[in-house]
């Protein structure tokens, strides 16, 4: 691998940037800036992932590119959180996701996913896991975090996302704590606008931090930056990302930090509306991120290195500080390539023990008295499709609906897909429907932002009807239902939380599930 002292401004600065691409297939447009920028790093996502096999020769066309043209090996990233942030698509093992493991009441657990993830990762050649998740989903109108989190405290993150770390570690695969300094206490999604928190040093220390400094205890090699304003940390009106005083100041100095800063995506809103994706991968490599993301758009990289070459040349990007960032990127990608891995069985056996995980979170966050509802003869299984709630979310849909799936295991009764939001006319038709039915069954999918769906739920149960309500992603959907309804929390839309849901519906097994959030302690008035 090519030494600091060997390299150009231009592979220097090529270190410096991760960029990915749509398809299948890197572009042209992709190659050439390999090519001409040294661009040395790579993101995935679903997008750029058929099956197992195809992907692992992606990453290896991807790395002898890369190694070809800058002479350094590439981080191959991707974001595999689990759960709702999944990018291996269902054939592969997937794990659930933080709020669930968090679920299962046993830090183990969180362990294992981590392992049986960079298992996954690495046979197919993928080196960095940009997770775990370390934001603590203190408020319950988060659109972007929620069950990405592992719970509402600071104690529960820290103690199941230092878990993942250990294990994504000894599994051979990097990985990254996110978001810094802390994204749960925000209701607005960074992708899409500019999130402010407003708290000081020593209420961070107390809260939001905590995590972040039990996974650097841990060993964590990389951490995530955030695109959110802390002004009474950085009174200029930049995000952390952008703010030497939070990424140079609190994480390297105060916190004590030597791996590697890596920012979140740079053409997210908060960065690319409010700054510029240009402007604002200089400020945020001025700022002291290593690893700065263009995770959408070729041109844009290429821009954004012509941009960093020119203030390098000028002296206004440090050249000192950037032989520092990249001789410390370099160190990184040695010290991941000598990793030696653990492994957690054969993939049956990852597959099977993912599936226990999933089976073990599901929660019953209100039982009624009597306990599980029947379903009687002739069930009503209804609820809307899945949907990108987030840019953080895979684009696509699934393509299969929790009314449709939970219709074809009870092999009776009737399935109903509802509109997201559902409003007067429809609920009023599907009360009207629900009539004839021996037990309502209704998944929700973030039903607290999207209200009609919470609507729907309490027209159903005003019926008076026995009634399942199954939140399928953040469990905020279950709070103030009435007492005769049962509320699940199934933390994700996935075929294999269907399965594993069927038998706690049918009465053959129990919700072992314990609620990992002081927020929401229970479902019923």
């Amino acid at each position: 691998m090519r030494t600091l002292q060997e390299m150009t401004l231009q592979e220097k600065l090529g270190q410096r940037l991760a960029a990915g691409f749509q398809g299948l297939e890197p572009p042209k447009e992709f190659l050439r800036l390999i090519k001409e920028y040294k661009v040395g790093n790579i993101i995935l996502f679903r997008r750029n992932i058929q099956d197992g096999p195809q992907l692992k020769k992606l990453c290896a066309t991807l790395r002898k590119v890369v190694e070809e043209e800058t002479g350094v090996t590439p981080f191959i990233t991707i974001d595999q959180e689990g759960g709702v942030v999944t990018r291996l698509p269902e054939s592969e093992v997937n794990i659930p996701g933080a709020m669930a493991v968090a679920a299962t009441d046993n830090p183990r657990n969180a362990y294992d996913m981590g392992l049986l993830t960079a298992q996954e990762l690495r046979s197919y050649g993928v080196d960095f896991d940009l997770a775990p998740v370390m934001d603590i989903n203190c408020n319950p109108d988060n659109p972007v975090i929620g069950v990405r989190s592992y719970g509402d405290t600071p104690e529960r993150v820290a103690e199941y996302g230092s878990q993942m770390v250990r294990g994504l570690l000894d599994g051979g695969v990097y990985c990254s704590l996110k978001h810094f300094p802390g994204h749960g206490d925000t209701a607005v999604d960074s992708h899409l606008g500019l999130p402010c928190i407003d708290r000081s040093f020593d209420e961070l220390m107390q809260r939001e931090l905590k995590p972040f400094i039990a996974g650097i205890e841990a060993g964590a090699p990389a951490v995530m930056t955030t695109h959110i304003l802390f002004p009474q940390i950085e009174p200029e009106h930049i995000p952390a990302t952008m703010s030497r005083r939070i990424m140079t100041g609190l994480l390297r100095e105060k916190l004590g930090f030597g791996g590697i800063i890596i920012s979140d995506c740079m053409e997210m809103d908060a960065i690319k509306k409010f700054y510029g994706t240009v402007n604002g991968v200089l400020a945020a490599m001025k700022a002291g991120v290593d690893l700065v993301f263009v995770s959408q758009t070729p041109a844009l990289a290429a821009e954004a290195m012509q941009n960093a070459r020119r203030a390098a040349e000028n002296g206004e990007l440090d050249l000192a500080e950037l032989d520092v960032s990249v001789q410390r990127l370099l160190e990184a990608k040695a010290q991941c390539a000598a990793m030696q891995p653990k492994t957690l069985g054969d993939e049956a056996a990852c597959r099977a023990r993912a599936e226990e995980v999933r089976a073990a979170s599901i929660t019953a966050v209100h039982l009624p008295r009597g306990g599980m509802p029947a379903l009687g003869d002739n069930p009503l299984f209804l609820g809307c499709a899945d949907y990108r709630s987030t840019i953080a979310s895979n684009a696509e849909s699934s393509g299969f609906t929790f009314p449709e799936e939970m219709r074809r295991h009870a092999d009776k009764g009737t399935a109903l897909v509802t509109d997201k939001d559902p409003g007067d006319a429809e609920i009023a038709e599907v009360v009207s429907q629900a009539a004839a039915h021996s037990c309502i069954v209704l998944g929700t999918y973030n039903g607290h932002i999207l209200q009609g769906q919470l609507r729907l739920a309490k027209a159903l149960a005003a019926t008076g009807l026995p009634m399942i309500l199954v939140a399928l992603r953040n469990p905020y959907d279950l709070r103030n239902m009435p007492n005769h309804v049962a509320a699940l929390a199934g933390w994700e839309y996935t075929r294999p939380l269907f399965d594993a849901l069927w038998p706690v519906l049918n009465g053959t097994a129990r919700p072992t599930g314990k609620l990992p959030l002081l927020t929401l302690t229970k479902a019923a008035k």
